[in-house]
């Protein structure tokens, strides 16, 4: 089964196992949407009915059906929740899904290979790409503006960026 991140359990709400969930999505009605998700966790994939979606702050609140303490509920906590591809919600023109960008190779406008995307960092001004280098321990930070990122190719797995000056490091 082809699955993807929708966001990560950070912590428990209130007493009777509700979720805490960070979510990794740019629309967070779409929790609304699902009957069920699939956690992650170190024993592997396990789906989950899910009784009631609330949002609270800029967390989605998860109740899943027959987690019903908050002991049941902590034993997920740093835990990814993914959903059935098939469950996504369809993309526009120049779109992506985050777990898609994860581990494409970036090169510059002229071919120079910069490294992989090892991490993505989420702000309300725009995301940041974290790129892994080879030659460097330190990672190189892209920010995900149109002024930067000129071609994303999903099916070859590379990204094609401008780097403004001062991005780079040396």
């Amino acid at each position: 089964m082809d699955t993807f991140t929708v966001g990560k359990i950070v912590n428990t709400h209130g007493l009777k196992g509700e979720l805490r969930i960070l979510p990794s999505t740019d629309d967070n009605n779409r929790f609304k949407k699902l009957d069920s998700i699939f956690i992650e966790n170190k024993k592997g994939l396990n789906q989950y009915d899910i009784e009631e979606v609330r949002f609270h702050k800029n967390f989605v609140l998860l109740k899943l059906k027959d987690i019903n303490t908050i002991e049941e509920g902590e034993i997920f906590k740093n835990c990814l929740i993914k959903i059935d591809k098939k469950n996504a919600l369809p993309l526009d023109k120049n779109e992506y899904y985050i777990s898609d960008l994860y581990d494409l190779k970036v090169q510059t406008e002229d071919g120079r290979m910069l490294g992989i995307i090892d991490d993505i960092l989420f702000s309300s001004a725009n995301d940041v790409y974290v790129i892994k280098r080879a030659d460097n321990p330190k990672p190189l930070l892209i920010p995900a503006i149109k002024n930067c990122i000129l071609n994303v190719d999903i099916e070859n797995k590379i990204m094609t960026v401008k780097l403004l000056e001062g991005l780079e490091e040396i």
